[in-house]
């Protein structure tokens, strides 16, 4: 019996060491988790620290600065990089490229998943597996032809040259069409039983239903267009058609560049990025989880 007594008292107490242990490797466990973090995101925000405190030193102390905070604080720099250049002009421009191409994008690419996901047509699947390999084509590769009908059509400095060959994009809808999937096809027939056709259903049914991955779309489309620089730079050749991260590129000179006020005007620049970002950043977080791209 004492054997038994023992060997009980034994294991209790090898079952408080473990449970004492857990504790500690689950403490342990989250200072690196924490740590990674924080080394991450250091790495992420020192680059956007150089940025702001060179847009507030002289053109001499960002050549001779031994610290990375500037001696006094110039930020009539803003201004003078505004001046330098039509930035008024330049926002505009892609403002309206980047609207166009968003609700070129939400219509266009809806309307494709919506049929890959809810109608049946001959071919479907094939159709869809060559859309899938349309995202292993560099878009380099498809830079030469796209000019060339943008320049027969005579579309240069226009912004239908900015907005046209942009309205679908492959990956908008292959995220729509997985989200589509998961809304249940009972809908559908409820509808059609109610003498629904199939725009109605699309515009009743599923795109209420779609929100948060429309929004999360449009965060993404936004975001590719406000930041696009080839594209914009190939189809426009006088200033005033010219984008805000191609006006940027006057700031680069032959014989020096003005890095001061190339970073002022890169922040102004990045304004409306981190703004878009802030105020939807719930809205994208729902549709990645919803659309299952979050693993």
């Amino acid at each position: 019996m004492e054997t038994k007594g023992g060997g009980r008292e034994m294991s209790r107490g090898n079952d408080l060491e473990r449970k004492g242990s857990r504790p500690m490797n689950k403490t342990f466990s989250n200072l690196g988790r924490h740590l990674i973090l924080i080394i991450g995101a250091l790495t992420i925000l020192i680059p956007f620290l150089w940025m702001i405190t060179t847009s507030l030193q002289t053109k001499a102390e960002t050549y001779t600065a031994q610290s990375i905070f500037p001696t006094s604080w110039h930020w009539e720099n803003y201004l003078q990089a505004w001046q330098n250049a039509p930035f008024g002009r330049f926002y505009i421009n892609s403002l309206i490229m980047s609207a166009g191409i968003v609700i070129g994008h939400l219509i266009f690419d809806s309307l494709a998943a919506c049929a890959f996901a809810r109608l049946k047509f001959p071919a479907k699947n094939i159709l869809f597996i060559v859309l899938l390999a349309g995202l292993m084509v560099p878009i380099f590769v498809t830079v030469i032809p796209a000019y060339g009908i943008v320049s027969y059509l005579g579309w240069i400095d226009t912004f239908a040259a900015l907005i046209v060959p942009r309205l679908a994009d492959v990956f908008g809808i292959i995220l729509l069409r997985q989200y589509f999937s998961t809304i249940p096809m009972e809908l559908d027939e409820a509808a059609r039983m109610d003498g629904c056709s199939s725009w109605q259903i699309y515009w009743r049914i599923i795109i209420p239903l779609a929100k948060p991955a429309l929004a999360t779309l449009a965060i993404f489309s936004f975001l590719f267009a406000w930041n696009d620089f080839l594209w914009p730079l190939l189809v426009t050749n006088a200033e005033e058609m010219r984008t805000i991260q191609i006006g940027l590129n006057g700031f680069v000179g032959r014989y020096g560049t003005s890095w001061n006020y190339l970073m002022a005007g890169t922040i102004t620049a990045t304004l409306p990025s981190v703004v878009v970002f802030l105020f939807f950043q719930k809205a994208l977080e729902r549709g990645i989880a919803a659309t299952g791209l979050k693993d």
